[in-house]
């Protein structure tokens, strides 16, 4: 059997079934280079359906492979401006470029990059898949005389068989990381796997951390829309940041408040994890900081926060109805631990605790005293977090 014809049957079959895109893109090109094409570098890039990540791909050469994730900001600089992926999506038709008398004035600097460490040719073409969508890659060689034409061949002969093993990863990886991007990684692993269904729900016990912004509506009635998203965004990377430091999850935005949670996995892990929640809240304080002695340098009013830290049950699904779902997080814990952050307007500090989370770390907390809350029958002790130094 022809080699191209044997590596199209294995990619379709085994290669399509592997779910390794490493393990995909290593017997594609060891076998290519086995039937005599003089592969030294290659690039099976793979676009993302996600709105923080818009690629990832895997990188291999001889001594062995490795994948990478390409944000959107990287979109707009001068690594894809320019360069093979910007030509072949936007002429459809690949490129074959000598690495050889470039130009250092015209020329990408990632062909300049090639020929420095050795390149002598460079072909990029791209897949396509049944949705329509294009996905790069390219291909460099150190041979003397480069890539000849039958090179070439083998190359665009193998790729149907390449796409068809490489498209059910996409699309898996594109749903799972659409799924964490909303849902945060546990709800969307039981949500990818089947286990949360509508009017199903996932009960846990953890430390719950409510986040919100102070004078957020008045801050809306003076602000631009676009300074407002400005503002939205700055503080929930702030957030997002210090949450996902401490092996927390982010649950839901809440207009200008996060429900974040750090689950309890035992009961000896539930003093680590009231820590983790009252670092994770020293450091959005940290951060904060700096973020407001940047507004205030452009002349943009400082952001104010409030927080509210407890421990105990909550539960999470999906909830509505047969044509449309949305994920909630409920219980009397949620419940607390946004009603203690409200307290934050009136006692006069930015963190604050139940008993239960502050018995577990109490270093790292002072005692305001006894307040009434929301919805409890009788008054409550609250404790303050002890704030990093300025």
């Amino acid at each position: 059997m022809d080699p191209i014809e044997t590596l199209n049957n294995w990619m379709m079959t085994e290669g399509r079934c592997s779910d390794d895109p490493i393990r995909i893109v290593s017997h594609f090109c060891t076998t290519l280079v086995e039937g005599g094409v003089p592969l030294w570098r290659v690039n099976i890039g793979q676009r993302f359906a996600n709105p923080l990540l818009i690629a990832w791909g895997v990188v291999w050469t001889p001594d062995g492979a490795e994948s990478y994730d390409v944000t959107h900001a990287r979109m707009l600089t001068d690594d894809y401006i320019g360069s093979s992926f910007e030509f072949v999506f936007e002429n459809q038709r690949p490129l074959h470029k000598s690495l050889r008398n470039l130009d250092p004035d015209k020329d990408h600097s990632s062909y300049l990059e090639f020929a420095a460490d050795g390149g002598t040719d460079y072909y990029a073409t791209f897949l396509e898949y049944g949705d329509g969508s294009q996905h790069g890659c390219t291909f460099a060689t150190r041979a003397e005389e480069g890539f000849a034409p039958e090179h070439l061949a083998m190359i665009e002969g193998a790729l149907p068989g390449l796409s068809s093993a490489m498209e059910p990863i996409t699309m898996r990886k594109s749903t799972q990381s659409l799924l964490r991007t909303y849902l945060g990684t546990g709800p969307s692993e039981a949500v990818w796997n089947g286990s949360i269904q509508r009017g199903e729900r996932t009960t846990l016990e953890a430390v719950v951390m409510f986040s919100d912004l102070r004078g957020f509506t008045a801050f809306s009635e003076t602000e631009s829309e676009q300074e407002i998203f400005e503002a939205l965004d700055s503080y929930f990377e702030v957030v997002v940041r210090a949450v996902e430091k401490n092996s927390g999850d982010v649950l839901k935005f809440m207009g200008d408040g996060v429900l974040s949670v750090f689950p309890i996995s035992t009961v000896d892990d539930c003093a680590k994890r009231c820590r983790d929640a009252a670092t994770c809240a020293q450091q959005i304080l940290a951060a904060l900081a700096a973020l407001n002695t940047s507004r205030t340098q452009a002349g943009r009013s400082e952001l104010a926060i409030g927080i509210g830290i407890n421990v105990g049950q909550v539960s999470y699904g999906n909830i509505g109805s047969q044509g449309r779902l949305d994920f909630t997080v409920l219980g009397s814990a949620v419940n607390l631990a946004s009603r203690v952050e409200g307290l934050t307007k009136t006692i006069g500090e930015r963190v604050l605790a139940t008993e239960t989370v502050a018995t577990h770390a109490p270093d790292m907390f002072t005692e305001p005293g006894h307040h009434e809350v929301r919805g409890v029958s009788s008054p409550i002790q609250i404790f303050g977090l002890v704030e990093p130094a300025p």
